[in-house]
């Protein structure tokens, strides 16, 4: 596991992240993150590290994907004064929407945002508990693109580096707070 930030802390959060060996089909190994958010201290952290690395980047809104990325993405908006976009998928939204197709690890999915969420040229903070093979993350920064929006980074709680992930993200700022 490698680690940013304060390394005593980063260790002790991967600590509360919990293997659960092939879920949701057999040879994953799904990284829970329930015993995290269940520790005030552990969430705190996550969020302030998060929220910490960006404060100084004008972030207008942060962004969070369906669903981890709600919980991490609502809070870090908070902390940096941001106005907190979902994006969902697909027909979870009221309104008109921009879609986006992409691959996962196991399968594919689509994600969708509002049309008028991001004004143009507003600075787009995006947010979820993990970054695999990217295809989440590369759908949901096509998304910001579309609305005109620009994407300012991308940050996760945690990496799967084997997936290669970042790869699909040239030239974007990304950070993750552990790398597995």
């Amino acid at each position: 596991m490698q680690i940013v930030g304060d390394e005593r802390l980063m260790k002790g959060l991967g600590d509360l992240i919990r293997n659960v060996p092939d879920y949701p089909k057999p040879g994953i190994v799904f990284k829970d993150i329930t015993p995290l958010l269940k520790d005030p201290q552990a969430f705190a952290s996550v969020v302030q590290a998060i929220a910490d690395r960006y404060r100084d980047q004008q972030i207008d809104y942060v962004l969070g994907i369906e669903s981890r990325g709600f919980i991490f993405g609502a809070a870090v908006a908070t902390a940096l004064s941001a106005g907190f976009i979902p994006v969902r998928k697909p027909g979870k939204l009221p309104h008109h929407t921009h879609r986006c197709e992409y691959s996962l690890e196991y399968g594919t999915d689509a994600l969708e945002i509002h049309q008028d969420a991001v004004e143009t040229g507003k600075r787009v903070l995006i947010v979820d508990d993990v970054l695999a093979t990217g295809g989440t993350a590369a759908a949901a920064v096509e998304l910001v693109k579309c609305t005109g929006g620009e994407v300012a980074g991308l940050a996760f709680l945690m990496e799967l580096g084997f997936l290669k992930g970042r790869e699909k993200l040239p030239g974007l700022d990304v950070t993750s707070l552990l790398t597995y």
